[in-house]
């Protein structure tokens, strides 16, 4: 069974996606959508042979609560900052976070969850993945920037992907 549908929950995903793109369920949508979850994981897994290991799997909806949350109270800020704020004032800066995540999924969904979060994006990631380079709109003490990235997202995610 493992061979027809390696990754089950991603063919679902998939599906899903489908169905939510096109923006309407009846039996073709449905169908095609289940025929590209089941051949885009059977095609692309010679190229995952590891299955990231999902340890507590209810914590995804923590995650996503807080990054949903995040993005909210984000792009309130940012508007304020570019709609009121002469540029001046914006205080940009890079600054490097360290990072205890293993899991090259993990690592990847923190970039993805920074870039996502208005006002940081992800430049850069440590060839050994020990660090990533965040550009920050505004910061006025990177220290509490890397900390809060720490505690809100790379804690979750260890916990997650442990």
């Amino acid at each position: 069974m493992r061979r027809l549908l390696p990754h089950p929950v991603f063919t679902l995903l998939i599906a899903a996606v489908w169905v939510a793109l096109i923006n309407s369920i009846s039996l073709g949508t449905v169908l095609l959508g289940l025929v590209l979850g089941g051949a885009i994981p059977l095609f692309t897994s010679p190229y995952w042979p590891v299955r990231p290991v999902i340890r507590r799997p209810l914590k995804i909806i923590e995650y996503v609560a807080v990054v949903g949350w995040d993005i909210v109270v984000s792009n309130i800020q940012v508007a304020i900052w570019v709609l009121f704020w002469p540029t001046a004032r914006l205080q940009t800066r890079y600054v490097v976070v360290p990072i205890d995540l293993t899991s090259a999924e993990a690592i990847a969904l923190l970039a993805g969850t920074i870039t996502m979060t208005p006002g940081t994006v992800s430049a850069d990631l440590a060839a050994d993945g020990s660090a990533i380079l965040v550009h920050c709109l505004h910061t006025t003490d990177p220290d509490d920037t890397v900390a809060q990235i720490k505690t809100r997202y790379e804690r979750r995610l260890k916990e997650i992907f442990g």
